[in-house]
Formats: structure tokens, sequence, C-alpha cells
């Protein structure tokens, strides 16, 4: 699903729209919305999900001998995965936040003018 997520909106923002099934009802309702960055999180959100699976799965395994420097690593890993989507999430919404600053500015000078 991933893949088709990535393959479609990968698309849509670097070459051209999809118009074909604009107001059909089996349309992804995300298909047309997701933009760069929601791309960048919907990503990092599913390769945080896959590394805590394996890690769950090592765990549900814990009957066999695992070598703890692996573990470790495994763990750090993760735990960089997860630092990583949320410096992503925080740096889009600060983006956003930038995004209506300079909107709320220019309407600001806009009235100023008139």
């Amino acid at each position: 699903n991933l893949v088709v997520i990535v393959a479609f909106s990968g698309y849509e923002n670097f070459i051209s729209k999809i118009d074909v099934a604009e107001k059909h009802r089996d349309r992804p309702s995300w298909m047309g919305r997701l933009d760069f960055s929601g791309l960048k999180l919907k990503i990092i959100g599913s390769v945080v999900a896959i590394s805590l699976i394996e890690l769950l799965q090592d765990f549900l395994n814990a009957t066999t001998t695992v070598d703890p420097n692996v573990e470790f690593w495994r763990i750090a890993l993760h735990l960089t995965f997860v630092l990583t989507g949320l410096v992503f999430a925080g740096m889009e919404i600060l983006a956003e936040k930038r995004h209506e600053m300079k909107n709320k500015d220019h309407l600001a000078e806009m009235k100023n003018k008139f």
C-alpha cells in the first residue's frame, strides 16, 4: 500500500496531476492532497512501524539467546527513526506557522495600503 501511495503522490508532486478519476468514487482520499512533506511523514511512519514490529518479534522470540550488543543497536536505530520522525513533524509545524505569519503580514500590509 505504501508503494502505491509513494508512486502516485510522487507522480502528482513531480510530474503531472492525475485528473482522470477526479470525481470517481473509487479515487483514494489522499490523492491530490498529499504533498512532499506529507509523503515524508508517511514514509518515516512506516519505517518506524516496521522497526517496531522487528523489535517486538525479537522480544517474543526471546527464548533463544540474543546478543545484547545486536539488540542495543537495533533499539538505538529504532529510536533514531522515531527521533527523525519527530524532527520532520516539528519542522512541518514550524513551516506551517511561518507560512501563516507571512500571510498575516501580507494581509496587514494590504489593509494599510488601502
